[in-house]
């Protein structure tokens, strides 16, 4: 009994030391960020960089579309006339970014000035390939205030000099598992980033100061 009772008492104690760990690291990670996080970003960026998300009936999630609405007033803000919209575009009939692209030219954004990044499969990807596919150095980061504090503290580790404007807009349904979701997400990139490995896709280098249509692929 003497010897349960000693288990169960380290048990508890490991326990206790990997909860204080993982929300030490995500306090650290969204201390880091939160300075970045900025209303007007000043102009001439070299791209606004759109993350994605879920899709609805082929359509934005209101997640996406605030994140794109969001990126369109920077683009019309003169902040860039350039954005990476970056996504899951892994299998046939799921494709993020093409939706991202339709969005954004219904919205009056000129498509020559849209570069899809078909292999955004996650946050850590998507900018790791900003930065050497697209060669992106100086960039706005678009998405929801949850999702930015990881995304700019990856961006500053990959040597990104980024700011990031939220697109939180309204209230979003199941966004307090999104918010539980994220601590772990930003407790694996922190350790992630540490070894700063590839992209899981990489490809030819595609200068963001080009033409975006090279990456359309309907």
């Amino acid at each position: 009994m003497k010897y349960v009772k000693l288990i169960i008492k380290v048990v508890f104690i490991i326990i206790i030391i990997l909860l204080l760990v993982i929300l030490g690291i995500n306090f650290y990670v969204k201390l880091s960020s939160k300075g970045d996080i900025v209303n007007n970003p000043d102009e001439g960026k070299d791209a606004i960089l759109v993350l994605g998300a879920g899709l609805r009936n082929g359509k934005p999630s209101p997640i996406l579309k605030d994140r794109l609405d969001t990126a369109i007033k920077l683009y019309k803000d003169g902040v860039s006339k350039r954005i990476i919209v970056s996504g899951d575009h892994g299998k046939k009939y799921y494709d993020e970014v093409n939706v991202m692209k339709d969005y954004l030219i219904d919205n009056g954004i000129d498509s020559n000035n849209i570069f899809m990044d078909h292999a955004g499969f996650s946050t850590y990807d998507s900018i790791y390939r900003a930065k050497n596919i697209f060669q992106a150095s100086d960039i706005v980061i678009v998405t929801q205030e949850y999702h930015l504090y990881r995304s700019l503290y990856l961006a500053k580790r990959l040597g990104l000099n980024a700011v990031g404007v939220s697109a939180t807009l309204r209230n979003y349904s199941g966004s307090l598992k999104f918010e539980a979701r994220e601590i772990l997400a930003r407790d694996k990139d922190f350790v992630k980033v540490m070894f700063k490995p590839e992209a899981d896709v990489m490809g030819d280098v595609i200068p963001v100061n080009g033409n975006g249509e090279v990456t359309f692929d309907k």
